[in-house]
């Protein structure tokens, strides 16, 4: 699939790192470094605008590196971006390690994954069908 893409960042474009990559890395497209103090969050720039087509989002998720070795991680994970949107990718991050953290231009900050989705059409009823779970739900099914 083709995606049209604009890019004012001074970084690769996007690209999978393996033939079974599920995502592409997002890098901060930066005029300086920025520090992220404990449970502080920002607006990350990446430099690239996308037309996705119909039917598509763009999942912005976390990168597990940054998550496990340094406590940052995307806030609204996953972030969609939609079809229709035209702006600039921005990616929120979060520290939540107790330790200041510096994001540099052209560092790794997220993945994106592109992803069909469908539309619903809501059909109000009176009741459900029956199901052996029912009403059943946060931790209904115990554990292991």
């Amino acid at each position: 699939m083709k995606i049209p893409l604009v890019s004012t960042s001074r970084h690769p474009l996007p690209a999978y790192a393996t033939p079974y990559s599920a995502g592409v890395d997002l890098r901060a497209n930066l005029e300086e470094p920025v520090t992220l103090a404990p449970l502080e969050r920002r607006l990350i720039p990446t430099g690239l605008r996308i037309a996705l087509p119909r039917g598509y989002e763009a999942q912005v998720r976390p990168r597990s590196g940054l998550a496990l070795k340094h406590g940052i991680t995307v806030l609204n994970a996953p972030g969609t971006i939609d079809a229709d949107y035209r702006g600039e990718v921005g990616v929120v991050l979060v520290n939540l390690s107790a330790e200041p953290f510096t994001i540099n231009d052209g560092e790794r900050i997220a993945q994106m994954v592109i992803a069909r989705h469908e539309q619903a059409e809501w059909d109000e009823v009176e009741s459900l069908d029956a199901t052996s779970r029912g009403e059943g739900g946060f931790g209904h099914s115990g554990r292991l």
